[in-house]
């Protein structure tokens, strides 16, 4: 864990602290750079926008969104005529993606989930390609949940930026979470790291200063 984690006496669960964020409260995010940095909270309860579209675009079918947070993505592929399911484990993220007109889960990406193996897409957008702290179990696992025609639609740090693991926590209106595994995966890495969960990479694209790849199953 990092030193720049100073605990106060008593830290609140993940969900409860996120919960807040996406209420509105300002939220810092520990431990993933050498400061703390606010989190973009209010980039992912807006409605999406061109650049969201753009990284939707890459999307096939029925799409799985693992990490959905407040469903502005799940929302915009209903929109679409596309069917599409958000998961998080977050209640409130759940809520808010189901009042924006959203299908949504309160489930972990790694407890049984609806249509195993038939999804045509999964998404990864906003870094949740880190979820867990290691990603390359994380993308075992969403082959399990993927057509083996299907494509994994991962959002990716810059080229330049390294892949590197930490504990992390956020703080939200005076609480601050228990310290979580994150892992930030740039575009220079990603090609390895699926390589060893059985995925090769068939596609990249800028979209606005966001980075966006395509997985496919290994052939």
């Amino acid at each position: 864990m990092t030193d720049q984690i100073d605990r106060p006496i008593e830290e609140q669960p993940f969900s409860t602290v996120f919960a807040y964020a996406l209420q509105g409260h300002p939220c810092a995010v520990w431990g993933v750079e050498d400061a703390p940095e606010h989190l973009p909270v209010e980039a992912w309860t807006r409605s999406a926008d061109e650049h969201d579209h753009a990284i939707l675009d890459h999307c096939e079918g029925p799409t799985l969104d693992i990490g959905c947070g407040p469903g502005r993505m799940t929302a915009a592929l209903l929109e679409r005529g596309v069917l599409a399911l958000g998961i998080d484990v977050v209640e409130e993220a759940v809520g808010q993606t189901v009042e924006r007109g959203g299908a949504a889960l309160q489930r972990d990406v790694f407890d049984t989930l609806p249509g195993e193996g038939r999804w045509s897409s999964v998404l990864l957008a906003d870094g949740n390609v880190g979820i867990g702290g290691d990603p390359v179990p994380l993308l075992r696992r969403v082959r399990e949940l993927l057509d083996p025609r299907g494509r994994v639609v991962v959002e990716v740090a810059a080229p330049g930026v390294p892949h590197r693991t930490s504990w992390a926590s956020i703080e939200a209106a005076g609480l601050r979470s228990r310290p979580f595994r994150w892992s930030v995966v740039g575009l220079d890495d990603i090609g390895d790291i699926a390589e060893r969960a059985g995925l090769r990479v068939s596609e990249s694209a800028l979209h606005g200063e966001r980075w966006c790849v395509v997985l496919e199953v290994a052939e």
